[in-house]
């Protein structure tokens, strides 16, 4: 890194090559500094006006951090040894957003205020431009940007030097400390007081790290150290895993693994169990809780024979969890949450509104509650979708008959301004009529691009919510829904080759369960009834898939992506604005993830 003391010299060629840049004429490579060139061109394709400057503002920024709290002594006494020279320290958080400035001197704190460079404001650099707070966060590591180097002509009277901070025990990016002075008085050791700052409050979060994250890095370090087995330490906000972990498991079994980890580090002990990951492998996870606190400790993995008798007592093994409904396919964490709470509603006759996607499950949920609950008692279904096509007399009929135990109102999102007063008026008539033993009752709403319709009065009348997951945040249950679906359509004579299963589970399935069934019966009708599905099988539209699973996190992060997209009419710079990323990361997103712009 060059030292922060350019000469005029310097400062004229940045301007000559800023105007070139910015009327689109030719940039001479030695004119400017390659990083800066860089921010240059993508402030331009960020679309920013050269001539002003106009930054997001968050009125009250949180304050009660632990990059504040352990940064706040170290700004201090910064501030104090400046003892009145015309250099600001600032702090901000990881996105760029302003969280604290000290500035001694009256006419560079008028300024710096003027240019928006204050508390609440944000200077990442799709929003201000090249500037050294932003800049640095982008590339990751220290950056001085002196006067023309700026994008914005308001802040070229200025100098800068940014330093992202990097959490001590993760090593993730959490802020910047940035020092500001007139680019007249710039000096060379500018960026190496802005880095000694940085690692000062590096160190000083790391003596206010609690003792627990503390106990468990060191418990992590040393069973890493002393076994060759794979070692997970998890924590609330920790997840650290050696490079075995890594390489030995896929970001399904990954999802396995800390799936069991609650369970395993709930017991206060060290545990032992083995366990079937979604790619076949068996394992024997230890679980050994650390400082004191449940859901915290280490896990170590190693490889176990699926010979083994995994039912003795010897062996700790206890069988993944089950589906507590009837009738249900799917052993993962998020899938089991769901049917929980759905149980639960109906066990205590607590009418409950069903969302998600569609071809998620929300009536086979419903239905295989009602049978849990109440196996010889009748189940029916409506669909507010027929709304004009005998919707409200069906609606009535059906609660009319006394004998009618549990009704799904399917589609409620699809009800006009009457249908929805037809069925709120039909509502509050059966708890009337039936104010004892109503019967219970499940509306869905199919919610495509997460906007949930305004239905005002009517979801009053339905105190609890249950979000079913689409199928690609418990990508894992596909291994026992294929076969489940398999032995539906072809009487049990056809079953999943190993590298087919492998091309499924890496689908997203937009069209969820509902879509895999679909494929499935495509598959049955028009390639093989009996022997074993091969990935020359599958529909072309199944076979053109990510190259590897996403994890949950990833895949709640492309819908996001998705759905800022859809809603930004597919500018991809305004959705990152609605998403608070930068353009060269939704774009790298949108690639990685393999997302058709709409």
């Amino acid at each position: 890194m060059d030292e922060l003391a350019p000469s005029i010299m310097d400062n004229r060629r940045a301007a000559t090559a800023r105007l070139n840049f910015l009327t689109l004429d030719p940039v001479a490579p030695q004119d400017v500094r390659p990083p800066i060139l860089a921010s240059w061109v993508r402030s331009r394709h960020w679309n920013l006006p050269a001539d002003r400057i106009t930054l997001p503002y968050v009125a009250d920024p949180d304050q009660d951090l632990p990059l504040t709290r352990s940064a706040g002594p170290v700004l201090r006494k910064l501030h104090e040894n400046l003892d009145g020279q015309p250099i600001s320290v600032i702090l901000t958080d990881r996105s760029g957003l302003v969280l604290q400035r000290l500035t001694a001197d009256t006419e560079l704190a008028r300024h710096l205020d003027k240019v928006y460079l204050a508390p609440g404001f944000s200077y990442a650099e799709e929003f201000a431009g090249t500037n050294g707070i932003g800049t640095a966060l982008d590339v990751g590591g220290p950056m001085h940007v002196f006067g023309h180097e700026h994008y914005a002509e308001d802040l070229e009277d200025l100098a800068c030097a940014g330093v992202p901070i990097k959490h001590p025990l993760n090593g993730k990016t959490i802020g910047a400390i940035d020092l500001t002075c007139w680019r007249k008085d710039a000096g060379s050791l500018l960026m190496a007081l802005a880095k000694s700052t940085a690692e000062s409050i590096r160190a000083a979060l790391l003596r206010d790290s609690s003792m627990r994250e503390l106990s468990l890095l060191e418990a992590y370090m040393q069973t890493s150290r002393r076994l060759g087995d794979m070692v997970i330490a998890i924590d609330d906000d920790l997840l650290l895993m050696n490079a075995k972990a890594r390489q030995s498991l896929d970001a399904g079994d990954q999802r396995a693994v800390l799936g069991h980890a609650t369970e395993i580090l709930s017991h206060g002990g060290t545990e032992t169990i083995l366990a079937e990951l979604p790619t076949g492998a068996w394992v024997r996870i230890t679980g050994r809780p650390i400082g004191g606190r449940t859901g915290a400790g280490i896990l170590q993995i190693s490889p176990h024979s699926a010979g083994v008798d995994l039912r003795s007592q010897a062996s700790g093994h206890r069988p993944p969890p089950r589906p507590v409904l009837p009738g249900l396919v799917g052993r993962s964490a998020p899938w089991l949450g769901s049917s929980r709470e759905v149980d639960n509603a109906c066990r205590a006759g607590q009418w409950v509104v069903l969302s998600g996607e569609r071809g998620v499950g929300k009536v086979a949920l419903a239905r295989a509650a009602h049978h849990q609950n109440n196996p010889a008692g009748p189940f029916h279904v409506v669909d507010a979708a027929r709304a004009g096509d005998g919707f409200a007399a069906e609606l009535d009929a059906e609660l009319a008959d006394d004998s009618v135990q549990a009704l799904v109102i399917r589609h409620a999102e699809c009800l006009d301004a009457d249908g929805l007063d037809s069925l709120i008026e039909a509502l509050y008539g059966v708890l009337e009529r039936r104010p004892s033993a109503p019967p219970w009752i499940a509306l869905t709403l199919t919610c495509e691009n997460g906007d949930t319709p305004d239905l005002g009065e009517l979801l009053t009348l339905f105190p609890l919510s249950v979000e079913v997951p689409p199928l690609r945040h418990h990508i894992e249950d596909v291994r026992d829904l294929v076969p489940h679906f398999l032995n539906q359509l072809s009487h049990g004579d056809l079953t999943c080759a190993p590298d087919t299963m492998q091309q499924l589970l890496r689908s997203s399935w937009p069209g969820n369960t509902a879509e895999l069934c679909q494929v499935l019966k495509q598959v049955v009708v028009r390639r093989r009834r009996a022997g074993v599905i091969t990935p020359a099988d599958l529909p072309a539209r199944t076979r053109a898939v990510s190259r590897r699973s996403l994890s949950q996190l990833e895949a709640l992060e492309r819908d996001a992506i998705v759905h800022s997209l859809i809603a930004n009419g597919g500018h991809k710079g305004r959705a990152a604005k609605s998403l608070g990323m930068s353009r060269a990361t939704i774009y790298r997103k949108i690639h990685d993830y393999g997302i058709q712009s709409p």
